[in-house]
């Protein structure tokens, strides 16, 4: 039975992802019709989602894929010491572990974020 906290946890971590996915975004200066596709919605819901406050469900798998780019996001930043400009750099820059493609172009399907987010994983295991 859902209960009145029930909701308004889910209400929470809907805007709290919401919000941070948004900044991650910002952050590495992705486009709105990437951000959709990466989230795997139309880039209408994105541009409501910034200017109307639209909040992801958590029970659509917009939500997980959110969650798994905010995940690339934090490892990446903590890989390049917190430099948006590097991690920009990153992200538009052919790199050979990633079979020669660009992670902007891989993160884009759900198969090539989770791919990404091993590598930089592996990266950040490095000691």
């Amino acid at each position: 039975m859902l209960t009145h906290q029930t909701i308004n946890s889910a209400i929470s971590n809907a805007q709290v992802v919401t919000k941070a996915v948004l900044r991650a975004a910002d952050q590495l200066d992705i486009p709105n019709t990437i951000l959709a596709k990466i989230l795997g919605v139309s880039e209408p819901t994105v541009s409501r989602m910034r200017k109307h406050g639209l909040t992801l469900s958590t029970s659509d798998k917009s939500f997980e894929l959110a969650i798994l780019f905010i995940r690339l996001y934090r490892s990446l930043d903590a890989i390049v010491g917190g430099d948006p400009n590097v991690a920009r750099a990153w992200l538009r820059n052919v790199n050979t572990a990633l079979d020669d493609s660009k992670p902007l172009d891989k993160v884009q399907t759900i198969t090539g974020l989770v791919h990404v987010i091993h590598y930089l994983d592996s990266r950040r295991a490095v000691l």
